[in-house]
């Protein structure tokens, strides 16, 4: 029930909920209140009084507005609303004042501060600060922290907002860093000088009002203003994250995430912040053609050519559609090797998703259902590996008095849970509990992860997951790895044969899937943009490309449509993956009945309605499945190493680097070490 409130702020009278601090309803009235240390998605701190506000008829002296909440305001002497004054004598002095003790310490460095051009401190400082200081101390220095190889630290930078110590603990979940000290002792630190270990960690940058914490790998190359600005889609997991891609000529310097409440709130994980080095390395810039055993370099009409005789002369051609296609390319692939009598499948792991069933394969809840469920049940998946953006929903959801329950090998997820067991058994009792009337009345939640689904029995775990949520009344969301995988399903690239009947083909093409195994015999055309194990397997290779490099249609894991744009170009002569089997088409005469992107997205539009509706959750009906027994299997995790899933992580100096180091903080130190 909510508890609504007039005030006034600066002249203008507003009804906000009581429950609202002075900084948010001086928001919701149009009006900026400086900031360093309030952030609107952590608990609040109130230490850096940048924030100071006037309360007409209170104490006599400015007051914090993140700390106080609006109900707690005193009306005026006749009963009119309670006045708060944001620029008056007495606020504009307390924000003077403020910035110059900010700034005792504070080093001069902007010139050769990453920070530069986009520092809160300077901002506010030029807008709320004085010319000069009074004080002629020495500034006091701090030690750096070795973080790790993804944040620099500049420590003598800090002012002390603790607003990375409050991340880390209350959204990552890890308990690495702290501030010790008093007064002018007083500093950040990380406990036992540890690294962080976690895969969120990135967004402390992001946070950090001043410059003590950068970007490690993007340090000193380049400046905020010389950096074209896109906005994109992470395709690095399913969730589909919103990003925001920096590009500095024909280089994407960095990824900085953007504000999406319904999918990543504001943050993104390392390997989607990170991953841009992987886009310049083992790059395929010009198309391949293998000869006497070897590839060789060739021309786009060689190659096209040989394409197209392989596929005219196939008998059973097939196409498998990898990890980090768009939908427009799936769908051109599937009605070029369907137009040859040949089969397509996007399940290249083998998992048993039900091709037509939507609310099966994308589930039936939104990834915001998280935030207001009592009770979640997870099916063997890890969400901290396979959505860690996700994994931090959940533990803001259990920090907030969610029970989450797991069937699956037990983790360290951040968070606790009931660990129900780790195989079919474990799951079979959940469903023998039938419709617990505790549940019931209670908003809950299903979330399956992809592991549960790759075994033979794998539609019966999703079958027994559809059985859970319809009997205690639960949402279903199915947590995907790949994110082309619900797009490419919405298309329909699938067979009945799955995989198998992809082996029995003679002609396989092979647009983007590196973590499939192509046995010997088939001629292979590889389509994608990184010299990964498809390209090595390769007969033909075409050079596509990235998915900073072309607009594309993405769907994430709760069947989200969303568009990824371009924001710079393929290098050498790698062309966009819908434009070369189109071009494809044509050279083997059964040219595809469209010419631009445009004309491919309203043939795409008119086969599948729903993907017009962009950035929105379609409802999906539920179509209970009809599969046979749980088998005897054990849960597994879908993910092995979370920073080497795809060809770009591989391809990442930075990813190896992490990968390496997260295996040796996970295997036992023996007693000498």
């Amino acid at each position: 029930m909510s508890d609504l409130r007039k005030v006034n702020i600066d002249g203008q009278e507003i009804e906000v909920d009581g429950a609202m601090t002075l900084i948010q309803a001086c928001e919701q009235a149009g009006v900026e209140v400086p900031r360093f240390c309030y952030h609107e998605r952590l608990s609040i701190a109130g230490n850096c009084r940048m924030c100071l506000v006037e309360v007409v008829g209170g104490p006599p002296k400015p007051a914090a507005s993140c700390a106080m909440q609006v109900r707690d305001l005193r009306p005026g002497p006749e009963g009119q609303p309670p006045e708060v004054k944001t620029n008056s004598p007495m606020v504009k002095k307390a924000r003077e004042g403020v910035m110059e003790f900010l700034l005792i310490n504070h080093p001069l460095d902007c010139p050769i501060c990453d920070q530069g051009g986009e520092c809160d401190l300077q901002d506010q400082a030029m807008a709320y600060g004085v010319s000069g200081s009074r004080f002629k101390e020495a500034k006091r220095a701090v030690d750096d922290l070795d973080l790790g190889p993804l944040v620099g630290t500049a420590m003598t930078r800090c002012i002390s907002c603790t607003r990375c110590v409050r991340f880390t603990t209350e959204v990552a979940g890890i308990t690495q860093m702290g501030q010790t000290g008093r007064g002018e002792d007083a500093e950040i630190t990380s406990y036992l000088n540890q690294t962080l270990n976690s895969n969120l960690q990135g967004n402390i940058i992001d946070l950090c009002p001043v410059g003590a914490l950068t970007s490690k790998p993007y340090a000193f190359t380049a400046r905020p203003w010389e950096l074209t600005k896109t906005e994109s889609i992470d395709v690095m997991d399913a969730l589909g994250s919103n990003v925001r891609v920096d590009t500095k000529g024909r280089e994407v310097m960095r990824f900085l995430p953007r504000n999406h409440d319904g999918v990543n709130e504001e943050w993104i994980s390392d390997k989607t912040r990170f991953v841009w080095d992987g886009l310049r390395r083992q790059r395929l810039d010009k198309p391949y053609v293998r000869e006497n055993g070897k590839l060789r370099p060739a021309s786009w009409p060689e190659a096209l050519t040989k394409v197209a005789e392989a596929l005219k002369e196939a008998e059973k051609p097939a196409g498998i559609v990898g990890d980090l296609a768009p939908v427009e390319a799936a769908f051109a692939l599937k009605q070029l090797i369907e137009g040859q009598g040949g089969v397509v499948e996007c399940r290249t792991d083998g998992a048993k998703l039900p091709a037509g069933n939507r609310g099966a394969y994308a589930g039936t809840a939104a990834i915001e259902d998280i935030d207001t469920a009592e009770r979640i049940l997870l099916i063997g998946t890890n969400p901290r590996d396979e959505a860690p953006v996700l994994n931090a929903r959940i533990r803001k959801a259990w920090a907030h008095g969610t029970e989450v329950a797991l069937v699956g090998p037990a983790a360290d997820l951040t968070y606790a849970y009931h660990h129900m067991g780790d195989d079919r058994a474990a799951l079979q009792k959940v469903v023998d509990m039938g419709g617990d009337v505790e549940i019931k009345g209670k908003a809950s939640l299903v979330i399956v992860g992809q592991g549960a689904l790759l075994e033979a029995d794998g539609a019966a775990v999703l079958a027994a997951a559809q059985t859970i949520a319809a009997n205690t009344e639960s949402g279903l969301l199915i947590l995907h790895s790949a994110a082309s995988r619900v797009g490419a399903m919405d298309v329909d690239a699938t067979n009945e044969g799955g995989m198998e009947a992809v082996s029995a083909a003679d002609v396989i093409y092979n647009l983007g899937a590196d973590e499939v195994e192509i046995g010997e015999g088939a001629f292979v055309i590889y389509q994608g943009s990184h010299g990964d194990r498809g390209a090595h397997r390769a007969d033909v290779i075409l050079p596509g490309t990235a998915y900073t490099e072309e607009n594309g249609l993405f769907v994430n894991t709760e069947g989200r449509p969303q568009l990824a744009m371009r924001a710079g170009f393929a290098p050498g002569e790698a062309k966009e993956n819908w434009a070369i089997l189109r071009a494809l088409s044509a050279e083997m005469g059964a040219t595809l009945p469209f010419d631009s992107l445009a004309q491919l997205r309203t043939a795409l539009i008119e086969a599948v309605p729903h993907l017009a509706q962009i950035d929105h959750v379609i409802e999906n009906e539920v179509q209970p499945l009809d599969a046979g027994p749980l088998g005897q299997a054990t849960f597994r995790n879908v993910i092995r190493d979370f920073y080497l899933t795809n060809p770009i992580a591989r391809a990442s100096q930075l990813m190896a680097e992490l990968s390496a180091q997260a295996q040796s903080r996970n295997t036992g130190k023996i007693a000498a070490e």
